[in-house]
């Protein structure tokens, strides 16, 4: 059993940052943030919430599909930049788009949290013979967590949103969900610390790897930890995901990757065996959006008619936690 992808949709916002805007902000260039990334220009919001953004996506996606919005059971919104510690983002999109009674839940899988929502979506389908439709929502405000005064990451990040509608069927599904958290120090970002108005002076310290120094709520990368990771992360999710059902790995038509580096990606294709040409790439242009990043290549390879219906798709994405994972679809 599997799924049927019926509509997607993205919604980008409309400041475009270029590397050269960038190198007048900090020490850098776009020749050095080229060569290393792959990353030309990336979309920022202007003041669009990270719901919003969600919200715009899914209406696309909904229009495409040709559905009625209330016919929508589930909605599975992935995110790490969500506007609200509650309500959850997922309500949030809810309430715009109409989709009256469905259920919502938001998931954080960092930049993996797309195929994480898509295979939890896959499998309520499979199981729930009353659930019609489901709605993924991957969105994400990134720049409200970069530090503009790192050089080394602040170059990485954009923002925007994408958005899938789909079905049960029985086309070709398989995936494979994976994570390892005693990686979790090598890309994080601080939230709330622990308050309120019973603590005493002697504060619990615990020692997770993360610098105890750091009070800002940025994104905190050791890169070449994350490159290390990424690079075997993306081939090893991908080829479980295969294995599952006997899959030769060279039969997928393309892969729709987490867009994180573009060095990343050559390496990883390298380790998979697999020619750069399969890859759908759009960092160029889009940059890292984290969970978004996936959902927004699919559609833009999809409306560029590069990916065509019964094709055989991996997506797969890696990121913070460390989670990684992969889901073989046929589009």
């Amino acid at each position: 059993m599997g799924v049927n992808i019926l509509g997607t949709g993205v919604y980008t916002p409309s400041i475009t940052v270029t590397n050269e805007m960038m190198s007048k902000i900090v020490e850098t260039s776009d020749e050095w943030i080229t060569t290393r990334t792959g990353i030309s220009s990336r979309n920022m919001s202007n003041g669009e919430p990270t719901w919003y953004m969600g919200a715009e996506a899914a209406k696309a996606a909904i229009a495409e599909a040709g559905i009625d919005s209330k016919d929508i059971g589930l909605i599975i919104d992935a995110t790490i930049t969500a506007d609200f510690h509650t309500p959850s983002t997922a309500c949030i999109i809810q309430r715009e788009i109409g989709a009256v009674g469905a259920a919502c839940v938001d998931v954080n899988a960092a930049c993996s949290g797309f195929i994480y929502g898509f295979d939890m979506a896959m499998r309520y389908l499979m199981t729930d013979d009353t659930l019609k439709y489901a709605l993924v929502v991957a969105n994400e405000n990134l720049s409200k967590i970069t530090n503009f005064e790192d050089r080394t990451t602040c170059v990485l990040f954009g923002d925007g949103a994408a958005a899938v509608v789909i079905e049960k069927s029985d086309k070709l599904y398989t995936s494979w969900l994976s994570a390892d958290g005693t990686g979790a120090q090598y890309l994080y970002c601080k939230g709330d610390p622990a308050a309120n108005a019973f603590m005493g002076e002697d504060k619990l310290s615990v020692p997770d790897g993360t610098d105890e120094n750091i009070t800002h709520h940025y994104l905190v990368q050791d890169g070449k930890e994350v490159y290390k990771f990424a690079t075997k992360a993306l081939p090893t999710a991908a080829t479980k995901a295969a294995e599952k059902i006997g899959l030769d790995i060279t039969e997928v038509d393309y892969f729709v990757p987490h867009q994180a580096n573009v060095r990343i990606l050559e390496t990883a294709a390298k380790n998979l065996g697999v020619s750069m040409d399969k890859f759908i790439v759009t960092l160029d242009h889009h940059g890292n959006t984290s969970s978004a990043s996936v959902p927004i290549a699919l559609d833009e390879a999809i409306k560029s008619g590069k990916i065509k219906r019964g094709d055989k798709l991996c997506l797969v994405g890696f990121g913070a936690g460390l989670t990684l994972g992969a889901a073989i679809i046929e589009y």
